[in-house]
């Protein structure tokens, strides 16, 4: 029988987290329900005591309720909510998990979550689902739905949200208790970054690496796209980098919308991971729909109701050549930037709105006066990034620096 496991603060959501499990059981769910409360008494009695969550965060319940501290006690009872679902999954005892609430409960249930392999269902229904949902969700394959009306009371929208969550994860648990069938083989694994306006590029990029005999994992470059990427090769999931893709440095320089973190492009380098690397995207920085008024006299381009980009500058392509530079200084393993000298996106494709071949130069120029003496190997070809022939270069040559000599390389082929 699939389990579900229901995290909540009963001493606050009491009767929406009965309704809830009566709804599982009568999918045929079996359900754990974990209590994070603090304060008052827990309804429905829970199968996971809030003392025993204190406890896994190595604290005491007492003690909490003392410290007065509402910020305290939420984030302890999220470390011992993820330590108690850690262990429940390590058992073969979770097959989904659900949660209801507000700021608070949201803040511990995600954490739990976030405990948890990619893969396992996890869905929290959240007041709080409508604005920036990224600290809550992470790098994970989270889901949040929007509750409308707080999660207060069964009502007439409250009773249809809470349905319609437990009747999906009921149905993404009773999948994943049947299990996944996993692709055949077990290839290496590149991860590639990539936008729109890079996608033919890294297409034929990783066409040519999945005919070679890897496996390619695609990270749109959204800003929680490539810490997914960093995350995966700290992780150890990922064998090499094709990392062309870099629009979130220059979004985050600008201070717009899915910028970098601050470990960008370090990552493969300081575990010394093979990379190829190239200057996607440079061209341009990313905002919402809007774009703040101090920029607006700069070439402003809808890519669509939700997104709109500038053309980066002269100043900015420097700062950025230099900020690539010096990420890539740090690598360890083998490194080569590949620079596309007819342009960086289909948006500077020659004819385009953000061709300028005067401003790509200072990035190129910045770019290679950082490497000079440096063991990365730079390559420069007379195409633009979305050329098929660059990004089958770009794949090429990661294979090559994987897979050192002739005999390898014949046997990965």
């Amino acid at each position: 029988m699939p389990v579900v496991v229901l995290i909540g603060t009963l001493d606050t959501k009491g009767p929406e987290y009965e309704w809830l499990r009566d709804r599982l059981d009568g999918l045929g769910m079996q359900v754990l329900l974990v209590d994070t409360g603090v304060l008052d008494p827990p309804w429905p009695p829970p199968d996971i005591s809030r003392e025993e969550v204190a406890r896994a965060a190595g604290t005491d319940l007492a003690e909490l309720r003392a410290q007065g501290d509402r910020g305290v006690a939420v984030t302890a009872m999220a470390r011992g909510a993820a330590q108690v679902v850690a262990e429940l999954y390590r058992e073969g005892r979770v097959h989904g998990v659900l949660s209801v609430g507000g700021s608070g409960n949201s803040t511990i249930s995600t954490c739990a979550m976030r405990a948890l392999p990619v893969g396992v269902p996890k869905l929290m229904v959240s007041s709080m689902a409508s604005g920036d949902v990224s600290p809550y969700i992470g790098n994970t394959d989270l889901t949040m739905m929007y509750s409308v009306v707080d999660i207060a009371g069964i009502n007439r929208i409250s009773i249809r949200v809470l349905a319609n969550a437990a009747d999906a994860i009921a149905g993404m648990a009773t999948g994943f208790a049947a299990g996944c069938p996993a692709p055949p083989g077990d290839r290496p694994v590149i991860g590639a970054s990539m936008a729109g306006v890079t996608t033919p590029g890294v297409n034929a990029a990783r066409e040519l690496l999945s005919v070679l005999g890897y496996e390619v994992l695609v990270f749109h470059t959204t800003g929680s796209g490539g810490r997914s990427l960093e995350a995966m090769t700290a992780g150890g999931t990922l064998t090499g980098v094709l990392d062309p893709t870099l629009l979130e440095l220059s979004t985050a320089l600008v201070g717009g919308v899915g910028g970098a973190s601050p470990d960008r492009l370090e990552t493969a380098g300081r575990l010394g991971i093979p990379q190829v690397v190239s200057l996607g995207c440079l061209d341009m920085a990313k905002f919402g729909p809007e774009v703040p008024r101090h920029f607006r006299h700069r070439q402003v381009h809808v890519h669509n109701p939700s997104v709109s980009v500038i053309r980066t500058n002269a100043d900015e392509c420097a700062e950025l050549g230099g900020t690539v530079a010096a990420k890539l200084r740090l690598a360890t393993g083998p490194t080569a930037l590949f620079i596309p000298l007819q342009g960086l996106s289909t948006l500077s494709a020659p004819g385009g709105p953000y061709h300028d071949p005067e401003v790509d130069a200072v990035l190129f120029d910045s770019v290679r006066e950082g490497l000079a003496g440096s063991p990365v190997e730079i390559v420069e070809m007379d195409t633009h990034l979305n050329d098929p022939a660059f990004g089958r270069a770009m794949a090429d040559h990661l294979h090559v620096s994987m897979t050192p000599t002739p005999a390898l390389r014949a046997a990965a082929s």
